[in-house]
């Protein structure tokens, strides 16, 4: 047909061949944004599930990279990564066949002509095993700039310690002051307070954080509440977290303190309200170390993430440079210089960190290869520390031993863990653990068990407090060792009986008391007495006439004050009550008088009445004797 244009059979297969490519390089184009895609998936993933800071000098940072390029050789250049490893070793020649000239048989052969067939490593993937290799090589080098053996004296002196003098640096507390609660029974009596409210307990449960600080002058543990599982954090979570725990570690007072607006930033807290992931994209460059709860002199909750930074070598050294302070309620975060962190904050550095710093301080004395062969100088910590609370800051305590010594210390280290100053205390003497054998042998029938002591200054000797246990966990006693002299103890069912007992047994071995400035001695006619149990043991109460105090006494300061009666003149030596208290505890009774009105008896009666008296108990008996003659 005329004007009709004859398309030829070739020119539609050409036609059909550029749509083919059309379709082939669309796909590929798709393909390779599909392998990108996935492959930021995936690295995202990781960096979610590891959190490295972003930041050469974090060793899980360079994993990370090294995982990541991984992903993106895998996903991206799959094809490569198999042929790789499929061809590897292997090299591909052309077989020829030829015949033997003189036998006619076959022979088979390489063709000699034809090179051999490299393995085809292609350009990515090569490039990414470079990487690798460099980042690994990295590694080495930089955990080999930091060994110790080429810093010993800089591990040394990351803490530097000074000598205190103990009487002046730790004052002596009133028996009205010291802690009694240490972190296990701080999470028995926070469990039983939760336990109490019935809306909360089947919701949420505590972190068993118990962190130690100073609040409004006391020592307190302090940890917050958390979601009990997944279900009832997704119940709750548009809440937060209604309220935290404090414990008064003097008089155990456990309180559920509830927030107007609930903690909505927390380790139980799930995605980015989860206080570390938090901390991570807000400050994807810092490294964190232990994250700690605390709160403000106004009571708000707040998340301490101290901020690490490496002085030796590349990351060797580690130590605190600053803090960022989160509100766990509203989120808002602040960093701080350690020289600017807010007084209230009680823990910057971490125990771990502090008792690492001082093994090497006491290791590297004298160089490395002293702390291998000599050891002259070297020494260590015990294997164990406490808390002390002084002027508003929280100390750790841990004794130093000879690195030869297992039961003996020479002295102790108190650190501040808000500025890290730290003093030596040269006091030999024996070990916490060998102060809490010899509490429990004090008690050995009993079978308590001793708790960790806690260093305090009694009449300006260092003495280790101690609490003695029984099977249940409870405290029953409480026990006075002699740092020095760890074969003098006092013990009791109270703090005031054990000091007692305790300050009894230094006489004995005459060494000198201190008497305390607010002890007095009185006298006057009893105007009323009444007796009543406390904690198992006999507690008298009673008035003077003319005087409004009332005293009290425990039975073991005398044996007489069974007998006391109204109308008795008294004397004895009492210390003076604290502002808070109401009441006067009496030290010793000098003596006795029976009042004219108990004195006159009936002809008929005896001048001396055989009675019996309760003088002990024993396993919840009651010993009685048979004739005791009442004066």
């Amino acid at each position: 047909m005329k004007g009709r244009k004859h398309v030829t059979i070739s020119e539609i297969i050409n036609i059909i061949h550029k749509g083919e490519k059309q379709i082939m390089k669309h796909n590929k184009f798709a393909s390779v944004i599909g392998r990108i895609f996935v492959s930021a998936i995936l690295i995202f993933l990781l960096f979610y599930t590891m959190l490295p800071a972003v930041n050469f000098h974090d060793q899980n940072f360079i994993i990370f990279l090294i995982i990541s390029i991984l992903i993106v050789l895998v996903v991206n250049f799959l094809t490569y990564v198999k042929n790789f490893f499929s061809t590897l070793g292997q090299r591909h020649r052309t077989v020829i066949v030829g015949h033997d000239p003189m036998t006619g048989a076959p022979i088979y052969g390489a063709n000699p002509d034809e090179p051999a067939e490299p393995i085809d490593l292609a350009k990515p993937l090569k490039y990414g095993f470079i990487v690798i290799a460099v980042l690994i090589g990295f590694m080495v080098v930089a955990s080999a700039v930091g060994i110790q053996f080429f810093n010993a004296s800089r591990y040394r002196d990351l803490i530097m310690i000074t000598d205190g003098d103990f009487t002046e640096d730790v004052s002596e507390l009133k028996m009205n002051q010291i802690p009694v609660v240490d972190k296990d029974t701080a999470s028995r009596l926070g469990s039983r307070k939760l336990g109490e409210m019935s809306e909360l307990v089947s919701q949420f449960e505590i972190q068993e954080n118990y962190t130690q600080i100073n609040y409004h002058g006391s020592p307190y543990r302090v940890t917050p509440l958390a979601y009990a599982d997944p279900v009832k954090w997704l119940l709750n979570q548009k809440n937060g977290l209604p309220a935290y725990i404090t414990v008064n570690m003097v008089t155990q007072d456990t309180e559920l303190v509830w927030l107007e607006s609930g903690m909505r930033y927390s380790p139980s807290e799930y995605f980015f309200r989860n206080i570390y992931r938090y901390l991570r994209f807000s400050y994807p460059t810092k490294m964190f170390d232990q994250v700690s709860f605390e709160i403000d002199d106004e009571g708000t909750p707040y998340w301490v993430a101290p901020v690490i930074t490496y002085r030796i070598g590349w990351w060797n050294g580690k130590d605190i440079s600053g803090a960022v302070l989160v509100n766990a309620c509203t989120g808002e975060s602040q960093y701080y210089a350690k020289e600017d962190v807010p007084q209230w904050i009680d823990q910057l550095y971490s125990s771990n960190m502090i008792i690492e710093q001082l093994d090497d301080n006491g290791r590297f004395q004298n160089g490395y290869l002293n702390s291998l062969f000599g050891q002259k100088g070297v020494r260590r910590t015990t294997y164990g520390y406490n808390y002390l609370a002084i002027n508003d800051d929280v100390y750790l305590y841990t004794g130093m031993s000879s690195v030869t010594a297992d039961e003996s210390n020479i002295g102790f280290v108190l650190v501040n863990l808000r500025t890290k100053e730290t003093r030596f205390y040269p006091v030999p003497g024996a070990t916490e653990y060998s102060a809490m054998d010899s509490a429990q042998g004090q008690v050995q029938h009993l079978k308590y068990t001793a708790t960790f002591p806690l260093l305090l200054n009694i009449s300006d000797r260092p003495t280790y407090f101690i609490s003695l246990k029984d099977a249940a966990g409870l405290v029953k006693m409480y026990a006075f060792v002699d740092v020095a002299q760890y074969q003098i103890v006092g013990t009791g069912s109270t703090i005031d009986e054990a000091r007692r007992n305790y300050r009894a047994a230094l006489n004995l071995e005459d060494d000198t008391i201190a008497v305390p400035k607010d002890e007095k001695t009185v006298s006057g006619k009893v105007e009323a007495v009444s007796d009543v149990v406390v904690s198992g043991n006999t507690c008298y109460y009673f008035t003077l006439e003319g005087d409004e105090t009332v005293y009290t006494a425990l039975v073991t300061v005398s044996e007489r004050l069974p007998f006391l009666e109204a109308g008795d003149e008294i004397s004895f030596v009492y210390t003076e009550p604290e502002e808070e208290m109401t009441t006067a505890s009496v030290v010793s009774v000098e003596k006795i008088e029976k009042g004219q009105e108990t004195q006159s008896q009936p002809e008929s009666q005896p001048a001396a009445e055989l009675i019996p008296v309760v003088t002990g108990q024993a396993d919840g008996e009651e010993t009685e004797i048979e004739e005791s003659q009442a004066f």
